[in-house]
């Protein structure tokens, strides 16, 4: 009797490992969380924050953030989303405002003189409504950032299935610093050959 109490009263201990497995699984999932929030990557696939506002709310919401004063103070927002309906900039004009600006061509070498490889990319930048002759005009900072950044990448880095979207965010990213808040709301990749 003596050995069957001493058994009933020892519990068994649990294995730790499920627990273990959580914490990495919860660790690793917030890491790629924090670092597709940090790079940007959420932003070209959920469209961003300011579309999503300007959209729901109409022209205003666009003009405090970078727009010239004369709109800031001017028509009301459905007169404003006629003008830009009427620009003839894009054919989303009409439904959400939205206006595009083609970029030029850009064609690129890649790697070693010897083992050169060329990439050519051309896009379309979407831009808030009545912003489009602004971006036009930085075209040419616009143009530079972009070849900068394209010159720089690894030929390896282009072959990953998922470089296309990084490389996208990354370069909206760069075209948003170089023409400031609320004017270009996303970057329309046309062309992009790697050879």
């Amino acid at each position: 009797m003596a050995t069957a109490e001493a058994e009933v009263q020892t519990p068994e201990k649990k294995s730790k490992l499920p627990l273990i497995i959580g914490l990495v699984m919860l660790l690793a999932g917030g890491g790629g969380g924090f670092y597709a929030a940090y790079s940007g990557l959420l932003d070209s696939v959920l469209g961003g924050g300011n579309e999503s506002s300007a959209e729901g709310h109409g022209a205003p919401a666009d003009n405090g953030h970078g727009a010239p004063a004369a709109d800031a103070h001017g028509a009301p927002a459905a007169e404003g989303h006629g003008e830009a309906a009427a620009d003839g900039h894009g054919e989303a004009g009409a439904a959400g405002g939205t206006n595009f600006v083609p970029m030029q061509p850009i064609i690129v070498s890649l790697g070693q003189r010897g083992n050169s490889q060329h990439l050519r990319f051309s896009a379309q930048l979407e831009v808030a409504p009545g912003q489009a002759a602004n971006v036009t005009n930085l075209m040419p900072r616009i143009t530079d950032v972009i070849n900068i950044y394209l010159r720089a990448l690894d030929p390896p880095e282009l072959e990953e299935p998922s470089a296309l979207l990084r490389l996208r965010g990354q370069m909206l990213r760069r075209i948003q610093i170089v023409t400031g808040p609320g004017m270009v709301n996303d970057l329309l990749i046309m062309e992009f050959v790697f050879n």
